[in-house]
């Protein structure tokens, strides 16, 4: 896989065994916000079941700023379409635009293999996403069973949002 160039001090790759620790970091620092799920976001076990099935995506900042992890993204290819899910950026640095360039890079991949569209679904719960991912093309789809092994606080509930993006 080639990597981007580092351009503003981070470079974009594809993430490794070796990464998983500080990718783990990452991705729950990012996701805290999310306290209705019991637990953290992610683990060592789920991210390498992750690089089982798909691909992550990582920016990193360039070794001469410490090689640090600053923004995360998974992908899988699924027929003619690509999934992107898990969009992370390290707290202090949301808003920076390393969403945008993380998403280029995803859609990127995927036209490479060949797909037609790039789908991702986003918790109920989580509305704040909805115009974020509309400022990047996406259009609600529907909606379907929050299907992960995960369980919610105080009695919260939650469905996922499908939206889907033309490539």
């Amino acid at each position: 896989m080639h990597s981007s160039g580092s351009n503003s001090g981070f470079n974009i790759r594809l993430a490794n065994a070796a990464d998983i620790p500080a990718l783990a970091e990452m991705i729950n620092a990012a996701f805290s916000i999310e306290t209705f799920l019991e637990g953290t976001r992610t683990d060592s076990d789920r991210l390498t079941s992750s690089m089982r099935k798909g691909e992550i995506f990582l920016a990193e900042a360039s070794r001469d700023s410490g090689g640090r992890v600053l923004a995360s993204v998974y992908t899988e290819l699924r027929a003619d379409h690509g999934y992107m899910g898990m969009l992370a950026v390290a707290p202090d640095l949301q808003g920076s635009g390393l969403a945008r360039r993380l998403v280029l890079a995803a859609e990127d991949h995927f036209r490479r293999h060949g797909c037609k569209a790039v789908d991702i679904s986003v918790l109920s719960l989580r509305p704040e996403l909805l115009p974020i991912y509309r400022r990047f093309g996406f259009v609600e789809t529907g909606t379907e069973e929050f299907g992960f092994a995960r369980t919610f606080r105080d009695g919260a509930e939650s469905h996922c949002i499908l939206m889907s993006k033309p490539l």
